[in-house]
């Protein structure tokens, strides 16, 4: 287990209001050891030793996390989430070794005033809550720029952006997309799934690609300094995206759909064009979508089979992970949440066995320490290892960020 951060302090969200009074408590999940620890890797003294050194060393980003922690009771899920106050799991995020995580909410499910999500005045809430909890610590700080992300790993702290799974909430204004800048958001998807204004989900029977007003988001994003993902876009979109867009573009958080054939997975063309053009494609570890025929229970293994086999497709410069974990039951969010984030449409007609949790990559605490491990025991040298683990990452950045 990985020791808290020198710079964590304690904190836990909302400390500085009073439960019971300001806010309605809620029983929450465990932030270390909820499930058994991971036994697959099995490192020697040196290589636990080298994990340990490149986790402690180097910049470490995670594309795509989600960091609040959940209700142990996830029969309180709809109730909890109504009130608008999602805590942070700084102690979780303390024993992590990040050094900068894209945290990307839960506006899917964000039902303060709907049960649809996606509402702009839900979102606006959602993140100026988080950001008002996260002033009154000083571990875990707001990141709007490379510099921000440096710094972070210079004072050890971790830098967290704050990121949005789709562009839904702004409709038909694309100056929405300003206001959204303006409250910290560095990072945007096109569409979850569903199709909306921009163009095209994943779920969708067809696509149509981007639509005009998408470009024009598409252009205004790239002049603000939003970086743009299209892990939830239909195909077609996807590729207009980044031929539309004049700077990379992110596939935070996927895996390929020629190791797992369901419309979550990226299709080899997607991946290529993204890699082309500068992108990289964060590998994917929520519950049930990295799966592959050699490790069809999900686990660590499955994972980085994805991250094998795109390395073997576009290279090493253009793989990284966005494992999309968070601290409590992810298998009962999206049981509670199945129709919201279109589990049966990304899954198609592939079957798996379902499983209680991804085994070596269920939190943001666990997963670098076992990715490392697992690149570690599998000879990658220091270097690759830099790169696919926040250098592929921070170099995009400083292409898109202004």
């Amino acid at each position: 287990m990985i020791e808290p951060a020198e710079r964590y302090t304690g904190y836990t969200a909302y400390d500085y209001l009073e439960a019971g009074r300001d806010f309605r408590e809620f029983r929450y999940a465990k932030q270390i050891g909820r499930v058994p620890a991971y036994e697959g890797l099995q490192l020697t003294d040196a290589q636990t030793e080298r994990t340990a050194r490149l986790l402690r060393e180097e910049t470490v980003i995670s594309l795509h996390e989600h960091v609040q922690v959940f209700p142990e009771d996830m029969g309180e899920l709809r109730d909890h989430i109504r009130q608008g106050r999602e805590p942070t799991a700084y102690e979780g995020l303390s024993r992590s070794g990040l050094t900068a995580v894209f945290d990307n909410g839960m506006d899917g499910t964000c039902c303060i005033s709907s049960d649809a999500g996606w509402k702009y005045q839900d979102v606006l809430f959602d993140l100026g809550v988080r950001m008002a909890d996260m002033a009154h610590q000083d571990f875990v700080v707001k990141a709007e720029s490379v510099k921000d992300i440096e710094h972070a790993a210079a004072t050890g702290r971790i830098a967290h952006v704050f990121a949005l799974e789709a562009a839904t909430m702004i409709e038909n204004e694309v100056d929405r997309l300003d206001v959204l800048y303006g409250f910290g958001v560095r990072q945007m998807g096109i569409a979850y799934s569903e199709a909306n204004t921009l163009g095209s989900g994943l779920k969708e029977r067809g696509d149509g690609g981007l639509t005009y007003f998408g470009e024009r988001a598409v252009e205004r994003m790239n002049k603000l300094g939003i970086a743009i993902d299209i892990s939830h876009s239909g195909d077609r979109t996807c590729v207009d995206v980044i031929k539309h867009s004049r700077v990379p573009v992110f596939i935070t958080h996927a895996g390929a759909r020629g190791l797992w054939p369901t419309n979550r997975m990226k299709t080899d063309e997607t991946i290529i064009e993204c890699a082309k053009r500068g992108g990289v494609i964060g590998i994917e570890a929520a519950p049930h979508t990295t799966l592959s025929p050699a490790h069809p229970k999900h686990s660590l293994e499955s994972v980085m089979d994805h991250f094998a086999y795109c390395v073997d497709l576009v290279g090493i410069d253009h793989v990284s992970f966005g494992p999309d974990t968070l601290f409590g039951d992810h298998v009962g969010l999206h049981d509670a949440f199945s129709s919201n984030l279109s589990i049966g449409q990304a899954h198609g007609h592939v079957d798996y066995e379902k499983q209680p949790y991804v085994d070596g990559v269920e939190n943001p605490a666990e997963a670098f320490y076992n990715i490392i491990g697992w690149l570690v025991k599998n000879d990658y040298s220091d270097d690759e290892i830099r790169k696919v683990v926040g250098g592929n990452t921070m170099r995009v950045l400083k292409e898109v960020w202004v």
